[in-house]
């Protein structure tokens, strides 16, 4: 019957864990767990210790003596105790934020329940106190995990509630009613509350995953966007492509008007109010001005929009800047009809639909000069860029933006560098070794936060050595190469190193790793025909170690080392390695 009861009150459990996932700093302490800001941490501290007194509270009062129980009591007799749930929110506190949380929570519920009274006053709260401790322990070891498993968590709520017992019979007086009691309401309370904290974990690891989930919609609209809109936007920035573009964006976006200008007019608009905003007028409006003057992201209010009739719907927007390479050549706004639709992923998605367009139109420029492109070594390694690179990152940027606001801007950053860079090989046929890490540097930080529990890069990087020159996209592919290939069996600890150093007056570089290695079968062909590949073109090492012997003899060209599960090494060297030697030979 205790059972029965103590499961009841699951209940009111399972409500207060809703209720708390929907409180904005609860749902970032579970996104960041290890990166709460300090000025949060008493208030979540409090906010679990309150979980944890009202778990006392809704608990059953019991009477060892007279075997009666009864509810809602405010303060115990000498001669009672409780039958509660108080480790719940304990143990929570514990597994979600480490142990200064889990010990704070402890405190808060242990020391109220001590002023509750009843025999077991002391031996509860130092259990309770403990309980804090212990799945804070828990807790902090399963960081890398991101959140505790339900059946994790039951088993740290049976084991709090479990030394509850010990404790129990340790220090509560008298033995015989403290033997009683635990014979009474020790196994009912430690399967209940077991139940009760796998459950909480449970309702949050939905949420989280729910978030996940609409996170990767959003990433997919976006990569269906670009899809259909790139045929237009290749095309420049004019009011065909604008318009057939918006028309795109209002049957994927949930706005009410989208319009597209250049720097000094409206180029296109489509939706509501599209009657008075019309494609060919100038810009009126302060805020798009702002946007093209200094390239921020804005939302803005009616009065802000400042159309010249009093009747437009249009009752909000958010605007953001269009770019082609560093130059802002116009923007791109999405209407609502009042500024609380706009949340927060309508504000990323719109960056990031931004950016988007604004690679196409760099894109754009860049097929001008097409005819000018003398390698074709370039335009297949261009080619390699993988639309399957392209969706990752996107999906890992559009996850981190609730979790990690500002690692997601940088990442988004790091692509927009890295997909200029691939462009810009298309105008240049060499690159100085720091551009070419420059370029390394954008696509491994992408990689790192899409395997951040399996990839460790590390460089080695003489600044001596950085102003050589090398053909443009030299590096990236020796570095895709290697996680492509080298890490795709490993689970962990695959490290990656890139190493260039100035040795007796000639530059080294070296890309090196601990992954799968090559058979020698392989290894003997790879550098001097193109070779079979299920995930590329089997272009990638063959064609770099062409253009390096192209550009400074045979003995620059690629020196390839590996041992079958052991790793791999990727090396070559530049005789000289002067900037000035460089320009001198090419001139």
């Amino acid at each position: 019957m205790l059972i029965a009861a103590m499961i009841e009150r699951l209940g009111i459990i399972v409500t207060i864990a809703f209720v708390m996932t929907r409180l904005g700093f609860f749902r970032k302490l579970i996104e960041q767990r290890s990166h709460v800001k300090k000025s949060q941490t008493v208030l979540i501290i409090l906010l679990f210790g309150f979980f944890g007194i009202i778990g006392s509270y809704t608990g059953l009062i019991v009477n060892a003596e007279a075997d009666e129980y009864a509810k809602w009591h405010m303060t115990l007799q000498e001669n009672e105790a409780i039958a509660n749930s108080r480790v719940i929110g304990i143990v929570a506190a514990g597994l979600l934020g480490g142990p200064w949380i889990g010990l704070g929570a402890g405190l808060v519920a242990g020391v109220h329940r001590y002023f509750l009274g009843g025999f077991t006053a002391f031996a509860c709260g130092i259990s309770t106190i403990l309980a804090g401790v212990l799945a804070g322990y828990i807790g902090k070891r399963e960081k890398k995990n991101r959140l505790v498993s339900p059946v994790k968590a039951f088993v740290v709520g049976f084991l709090a509630e479990a030394m509850q017992m010990a404790i129990i019979l340790l220090f509560a007086k008298p033995y015989g009613a403290a033997y009683e009691l635990v014979s009474d309401i020790g196994w009912p309370m430690i399967i209940a509350n077991g139940i009760g904290t796998g459950i909480f974990l449970l309702i949050i690891k939905s949420v989280v995953y729910e978030e996940e989930r609409m996170g990767a919609v959003q990433s997919q609209k976006a990569l269906r966007l670009a899809d259909k809109t790139v045929k237009y936007m290749r095309k420049g920035l004019n009011g065909s492509s604008a318009y057939a573009t918006c028309t795109i964006l209002m049957t994927e976006v949930d706005a009410i008007a989208v319009s597209i200008t250049n720097r000094t007019h409206i180029l296109a608009h489509v939706g509501v109010a599209s009657d008075h905003h019309q494609k060919h007028k100038p810009i009126q409006t302060e805020a798009t001005k702002r946007v093209i003057e200094t390239g921020e992201l804005l939302k803005v209010g009616k009065k802000e929009i400042h159309c010249d009739r009093d009747d437009c719907p249009l009752g909000a927007a958010v605007m953001a800047p269009l770019l082609k390479g560093d130059e802002i050549v116009g923007t791109l706004k999405f209407y609502f009809h009042s500024e609380k639709v706009i949340s927060p992923i309508m504000m990323e998605l719109t960056k990031g639909i931004a950016t988007l367009l604004s690679n196409q139109l760099e894109l754009a420029e860049i097929d001008t000069h097409k005819e000018l492109a003398k390698e074709s070594e370039v335009k297949a390694l261009q080619a390699q860029i993988s639309p399957h690179f392209l969706f990752n990152a996107i999906n890992v940027i559009v996850s981190l933006i609730r979790i990690n606001p500002d690692k997601a801007r940088t990442l988004l950053i790091s692509l927009s560098q890295f997909i200029r860079q691939n462009l810009s090989g298309s105008t240049k046929s060499t690159s100085t070794l720091k551009e070419e890490c420059q370029h390394v540097k954008a696509y491994l930080a992408i990689e790192e936060a899409r395997f951040y529990d399996r990839l460790q890069v590390e460089y080695n990087l003489d600044e001596d050595a950085m102003q050589a020159v090398v053909p443009s996209i030299t590096l990236q592919p020796l570095v895709e190469n290697a996680i492509k290939h080298g890490m795709k069996n490993q689970a962990e600890g695959f490290i990656l190193n890139l190493s260039i150093t100035r040795v007796n007056g000639n530059v080294k570089v070296k890309v090196e790793d601990n992954g799968d290695g090559i058979e020698q079968s392989r290894l003997e062909t790879l550098l001097f025909q193109p070779v079979e590949s299920k995930t590329g073109t089997g272009l990638a090492l063959y064609n770099v170690n062409k253009r390096l012997e192209m550009m400074n003899g045979e003995e620059s060209g690629l020196i390839i080392t590996s041992d079958k599960g052991k790793g791999t090494a990727v090396q070559f060297t530049i005789k000289g390695g002067n900037a000035a030697d460089e320009s001198r030979n090419h001139r």
